[in-house]
């Protein structure tokens, strides 16, 4: 991989909105997107798609959206033992539009959802906004990981859970994912796994697919553009384990929640089905970045090695420290205050980035007072 050297040669290459929120010398490692090329089989397959046929494709009907759902049965089985029904899929453009569409037709306002927190914002966000009542699930410190304790879920009607979680790193086990499961039958809860980091779990952790310990209560929320850095993509899919909400979307217009997008399609079969040997260099590197920075952080932030993603989750000790770090370091990083209960106090940081670029980001902080 070609990786750019300096903060300004990666500005130049990047355009988006990750490196133009940050103002003139500031390193941004906020948002979820890397600063790595592009895996050249997606690369290839959108240029081949691009100089090809841009008619309507042969699965315009097909409501597994053809390809897409195959490439993900098959991903699932190849890699986590999961035998998922390519019948069973529908697209989104990402999962905050997959998690609103699940909610809106089978929740109701007022029906509470149970989050591990912190949590991803734009998830918390969309809870308040549809008015379906946060129900936490602390995540705790707990030696070099972390626990959490399942309260009383009895007014809840989804669970969703964030497997890896963002913003800690956490990998759930098997038997955690079991006591959640016999929460879910318990409560009869609605159980919605966003499941995009997978790919990017470390060894010796192992991602379980929720919907291997409970299918049919299960739907599953998962995309290639986290692993493979294709946020711009705009493709996702829901695999449809519980009935009633394959039935609430069958009732649905067709077209009312739009469709796949043909590139978008494109990359992530492209992704899925050709694209392990740069994931698996792409994670090699990234492993060593989360140990870099345990090495070489300052003792004023606590941090714990992530089991998965690319995102660092620190306590700084105090509230508004994000934007000190902004003014007196020059690095852009996510305030935990976003993330909901738990997040007071912390910050996340995006390390999916080239070994000079992390080296002088590490080095910028040191400096923080």
């Amino acid at each position: 991989m070609n990786y750019a050297y300096r903060p300004e040669d990666l500005k130049v290459q990047h355009d988006g909105f990750k490196w133009s929120a940050a103002g003139v010398g500031v390193i941004p490692a906020w948002i979820a997107d890397m600063d790595l090329p592009t895996a050249p089989e997606v690369v290839e397959a959108l240029r081949r798609r691009a100089a090809g046929d841009l008619g309507y494709p042969a699965w315009l009907t097909d409501p597994a959206i053809g390809p897409l759902g195959e490439a993900f049965a098959e991903r699932m089985a190849r890699r986590y033992g999961w035998t998922a029904d390519p019948s069973l899929v529908r697209s989104f453009n990402d999962l905050n539009q997959a998690l609103q569409v699940l909610l809106q037709v089978a929740t109701k306002p007022g029906d509470g959802v149970a989050v591990h927190t912190p949590a991803y914002p734009p998830f918390l966000t969309t809870l308040d906004v549809m008015d379906r009542p946060l129900h936490p699930i602390r995540l705790e410190p707990d030696g070099d990981s972390w626990r959490f304790e399942v309260p009383d879920l009895s007014d809840c009607r989804v669970l969703l859970l964030v497997n890896p979680h963002n913003p800690t790193g956490r990998v759930f086990t098997r038997a955690e994912l079991t006591e959640l499961a016999e929460h879910a039958e318990r409560y009869d809860l609605l159980v919605i796994a966003d499941e995009i980091h997978a790919d990017l779990t470390y060894a010796p952790h192992e991602h379980i697919p929720f919907a291997t310990i409970l299918p049919e209560r299960t739907v599953t929320i998962t995309s290639a553009t986290k692993a493979f850095n294709l946020g711009g993509i705009r493709c996702s899919v829901a695999h449809l384990g519980h009935q009633g909400v394959r039935k609430a979307l069958e009732a649905q217009p067709p077209f009312v929640y739009g469709s796949a997008n043909l590139f978008g399609v494109e990359a992530t079969v492209a992704a899925w089905r050709h694209g392990d040997a740069w994931l698996d260099r792409t994670v090699a590197l990234l492993g060593r970045h989360r140990r870099t920075i345990a090495e070489r952080l300052p003792a004023t932030f606590e941090y714990r090695i992530p089991e998965a993603t690319y995102l660092a989750w620190f306590q700084v000790g105090r509230a508004g420290m994000a934007e000190v770090i902004e003014r007196e370091a020059k690095v852009l990083l996510m305030d935990g205050a976003a993330f909901g209960p738990g997040g007071e106090r912390h910050v996340r940081l995006n390390f999916a980035t080239t070994e000079p670029i992390l080296a002088e980001i590490l080095t910028r902080l040191s400096h923080v007072g």
